[in-house]
């Protein structure tokens, strides 16, 4: 039986006990107090539930700064080599890696080598890692151009090391390892790698060779160098790529690829070069032909107007 009462409330009777039906009321969480502080809002301490207390700071500040990015200004590194450096806006980017591909005798190494000798009259730091060169073989030929090593390693200039690429492997495996150190406490700049090809050899598929490029590429840029990668290839030969098709990675992930011919010229040989890509700079897309002198490479000023079959 049910009766009404008048504060308008329903009761109900069963047995001995009454149960009152009483309408929810909403209930509202109060916020945490606010107190502003130098710029910084702070929120009033709420507790974990381990007793432990949290502070959420908003800065206002960077929340409503209109402030730009500053885009930095790219930094070119001379090369070394007359005329060749204004046809790549100045100089190589700094902090970049750079890939040269040639067949044998073109001039690759000695326009890797030249690149070196220009840092050092700048006082910077160069090293040079080779795969192939024995040291005191390589020392004797590069006198010949005028480029005492034995002297500029005597001064603490020029460091030379014969690595063998399952060194290298190791060295990427360690993050670094011996090159590594001496580059950072030499403070070095400037690396040429003379020739990474023996070392893309190292892998037996596609997939682990990609990676250990990216490895050495990131690895390259993460000690603020300005790298030379050769390859040993003849470009002349190659159908579409640079490169054999698995070393495709090191050909995109270059900042920069210039090609090196040694061909027939009518009946002599000629050596010449072509710049295929360059990151950041507009570059000339002819041929040019370049002789080796004492000093390094002459590179002509005009393109090459001849037919060389390619």
């Amino acid at each position: 039986m049910k009766k009404k009462k008048s504060d308008g409330k329903t009761e109900k009777k069963v047995g001995l006990k009454k149960i009152k039906r009483v309408s929810k009321k909403k209930v509202t969480k109060k916020k945490p107090v606010m107190k502003t502080v130098k710029g910084v809002k702070i929120e009033k301490p709420q507790k974990e539930k381990e007793g432990k207390q949290i502070f959420k700071k908003i800065d206002l500040k960077g929340m409503f700064s209109t402030r730009k990015t500053k885009i930095e200004k790219i930094v070119r590194i001379h090369s070394g080599i007359k005329n060749f450096n204004e046809m790549i806006g100045g100089g190589f980017q700094k902090n970049s890696t750079n890939l040269v591909v040639g067949g044998a005798g073109s001039g690759k190494t000695i326009f890797a080598m030249q690149f070196l000798i220009e840092g050092i009259k700048r006082g910077e730091k160069c090293l040079y890692i080779s795969f192939d060169e024995k040291k005191d073989f390589f020392f004797a030929n590069m006198k010949e151009l005028g480029w005492d090593l034995e002297d500029l390693e005597r001064k603490g200039n020029f460091f030379f090391l014969e690595y063998t690429p399952q060194k290298v492997k190791v060295m990427l495996e360690e993050g670094g390892g011996i090159i590594e150190n001496m580059v950072l406490s030499k403070k070095i700049t400037r690396i040429v790698i003379d020739s990474i090809t023996a070392f893309l050899f190292l892998f037996k598929n596609e997939v682990q060779e990609r990676e250990a490029t990216l490895s050495l590429i990131n690895l390259l840029s993460k000690w603020d160098t300005t790298t030379i990668i050769t390859y040993e290839g003849d470009p002349s030969r190659e159908n579409k790529t640079i490169l054999k098709t698995s070393s495709r990675i090191l050909e995109l992930e270059s900042d920069s690829i210039v090609l090196f011919y040694f061909l027939r010229n009518k009946r002599e040989r000629g050596r010449f070069f072509e710049i295929l890509k360059v990151k950041g700079a507009k570059h000339p897309t002819d041929i040019f032909s370049f002789t080796i002198e004492k000093g390094g490479l002459n590179v002509s000023k005009k393109p090459f107007t001849g037919d060389l079959g390619l």
